[in-house]
């Protein structure tokens, strides 16, 4: 069973390749209007930074690490379980060892349904997580780059080059996070 930080960390990674990628496209679809304009403002944003220090980002991190402690426990029960029953088996007579096999294998099919339904459970929490956390730093980059006045804010991940005068990702994420304190209240 991979640890759920490992995925967590997999599943963070994708999304931001593709949430770099759409960036990516939609700034090419639309600099080029902006690029030719006589005045136009640009910032860039650690997507990434962002989104890994941001409190609910963590406040989901912690979460989640409890959650899966918790599910691990549950998971070493039913396992200890199975090797008690094993161990008791090599005891008895042949005939009663049937019916702990019997036991034995309703327990591994309970483990194996416990994996699945923790992993299926887990993941749909996890991706939820993760797309409430993009949709509030995608609101606050909108009204950041409007108050601001930008005409575009790039992700730095899709830049080969940038002049760190144009990267705001402190006052992104500082904004974000005061955003979000203020909500927890």
């Amino acid at each position: 069973m991979r640890s759920f930080k490992m995925k967590k960390y997999d599943d963070q990674k994708r999304k931001h390749v593709m949430f770099s990628g759409f960036i990516f496209s939609l700034v090419l679809v639309m600099a080029s209007s902006v690029l030719f304009a006589a005045e136009g403002k640009f910032a860039t944003v650690d997507i990434g930074k962002i989104f890994d220090e941001y409190e609910k980002t963590k406040k989901y991190d912690q979460q989640f690490q409890t959650e899966g402690k918790t599910k691990q426990e549950e998971r070493d029960a039913i396992v200890h379980e199975v090797r008690r029953l094993r161990d008791e088996m090599a005891l008895l007579s042949e005939e009663v060892k049937k019916e702990k096999q019997d036991t034995i294998e309703a327990k591994l099919k309970e483990l194996d349904t416990f994996d699945g339904d923790t992993r299926k459970t887990l993941g749909e929490k996890r991706n939820e997580a993760v797309r409430e956390v993009f949709q509030d730093i995608e609101t606050v980059m909108a009204q950041y780059g409007e108050r601001k006045g930008y005409d575009i804010v790039f992700n730095d991940r899709a830049l080969l080059y940038k002049n760190k005068q144009f990267d705001v990702t402190a006052d992104v994420l500082r904004e974000l996070n005061d955003r979000y304190r203020k909500t927890k209240r």
